[in-house]
């Protein structure tokens, strides 16, 4: 077992190393540069993300869909995550983090576009998409199509359900003592209670939930800013200058390499908002919406709140700690994020525990979807309840074992199914830069697509299925 385990650390380590980086954060600015800054609309689309369009067609509302690509997206990384890259790269891991996140939204939005553009309708109006499907239609390449769907279900069992469960019951079990097998049941049950009811039960919840949780989080964290103001400008100024320079960073902290600093803020940045990924495009496919563009500006600010806001008070949080309090040691990630909020008194334990125990549990919701997208389109809907509890299973087992070998399998996974996703961005960026041109450089974005792009398929046999 451990000889599996360290095939795949190794795989893992490979898999997200440079060429992954290069690769994604190429994608970022490829479509950035080609989609002339979608990034100046971000304000213009938060407007269309809580705007209700009745007449759009699909199963969720565009805000709906947004709060469970969100669910999903903003988890422990976001938190963990930005705490192991300041432990390896330094503070100026905050700012490649965040500048990834700035880029990254035209990647959720060229997503977003084409899992709209080349949705299908089933025989009961529920609307599918994905990057499989715009492989599978936009490019013909069945194969690659199936190979992402693959990856994504299985990668849905870690980093979708296993690892969350285990982060929230260690979290609860080292601050209350609690049993993980107690606190695996309860989780187990209510993730039960929300995925059995299918999209709309998800997306209902996670309009509810991702909502507060995020606001609960973000206001805690402005509040620890003000209760160290004193040393928000020096971590400021520590994060520009450590990014971009090799020499010592000071303020407690030991020097870094710019290289360090980018490698880790940008990978963790990519983890963290999941652009390029190729998950977050399963369900903006369902969005209520009346053309591709209007939710890929929806999608594109999932990006914009997980990162540029989230993952970055995170960042200035902790390094403001650390300048504020010497005597927190920086070198282990997993412990620096529990050490720099406790210096808080009265909320900055208490909102971590929140922090970490809500993003896990939403990850563990939007996920489902996902991998009951991918489990449908390789074996057709008869599958669907029995990935349903797999899954919730894997939510009590993950509560209760160790995952050290499951976290690698997850993350080879996850770059495995962003390989997919990434070749349809590129090859089909002529398609996404007609479409921008069509309804949003031509100011059309009230405009319906034409339902007859939409085909229908169908599940006469327990296979792939076939566009009618």
């Amino acid at each position: 077992m451990d000889t599996l385990n360290d095939i795949f650390a190794t795989l893992s380590s490979f898999l997200w190393g440079w060429p992954m980086i290069i690769l994604l954060l190429g994608t970022h600015l490829f479509l950035t540069i080609r989609l002339h800054f979608p990034q100046r609309k971000i304000f213009k689309a938060i407007k269309l993300s809580v705007k209700k369009d009745k007449n759009a067609t699909g199963d969720v509302s565009q805000f709906g869909a947004l709060a469970t690509a969100l669910a999903a997206t903003i988890g422990t990384g976001n938190i963990i995550g930005v705490a192991t890259a300041i432990a390896l790269g330094g503070p100026g891991a905050v700012l490649w983090c965040w500048l990834t996140g700035v880029f990254g939204i035209s990647t959720k939005y060229a997503e977003g576009l084409l899992a709209v553009k080349y949705r299908v309708k089933t025989q009961r109006g529920r609307m599918l998409g994905g990057p499989m499907y715009a492989l599978e239609k936009g490019l013909g390449w069945k194969w690659l199509a199936i190979l992402f769907a693959l990856f994504a279900a299985i990668a849905s069992f870690g980093i979708g359900s296993t690892v969350q469960a285990n982060a929230i019951s260690t979290l609860v079990e080292n601050q209350y003592g609690i049993s993980p097998y107690i606190t695996g049941t309860v989780v187990c049950a209510l993730g039960a209670a929300v995925i059995i009811g299918g999209v709309k039960s998800i997306s209902r919840v996670c309009g509810m939930l991702v909502p507060f949780m995020a606001l609960f989080y973000v206001l805690g964290c402005i509040y620890i800013l003000f209760v160290n103001h004193a040393y928000l400008w020096p971590a400021i100024k520590v994060i520009f200058e450590s990014a971009f320079t090799t020499r010592a960073a000071g303020g407690g902290f030991a020097g870094s390499t710019l290289m360090m600093a980018a490698r880790y803020g940008i990978a963790r940045g990519l983890f963290s908002n999941e652009s390029g990924l190729g998950s977050a495009p399963i369900v903006a496919a369902a969005a209520q919406t009346r053309n591709p563009v209007r939710q890929a500006l929806v999608s594109s600010t999932g990006t914009f709140w997980d990162t540029v806001v989230i993952c970055a008070l995170t960042g200035l949080v902790i390094t403001s700690s650390i300048i504020a309090y010497p005597d927190i040691d920086y070198h282990n990630g997993a412990a620096l994020t529990k050490a720099a909020f406790s210096k808080i008194p009265y909320i900055g334990a208490p909102l971590l525990t929140f922090g970490l125990a809500t993003f896990a549990f939403s990850t563990t919701l939007g996920w489902s979807y996902y991998g009951e997208r991918c489990v449908e389109y390789l074996k057709g809907k008869r599958w669907m309840l029995t990935y349903r509890v797999l899954y919730i299973v894997s939510i009590f087992a993950g509560s209760v074992i160790g995952l050290e070998m499951v976290w690698n399998i997850a993350d080879c996974m996850n770059a495995l199914m962003a390989i997919p996703n990434l070749v349809s961005l590129l090859c089909l960026s002529g398609i996404i830069v007609h479409e921008t041109r069509k309804y949003l450089w031509r100011d059309r974005l009230d405009r319906d697509m034409d339902e007859n792009e939409i085909e229908a398929v169908s599940y006469t046999h327990l296979t792939l299925p076939t566009i009618a």
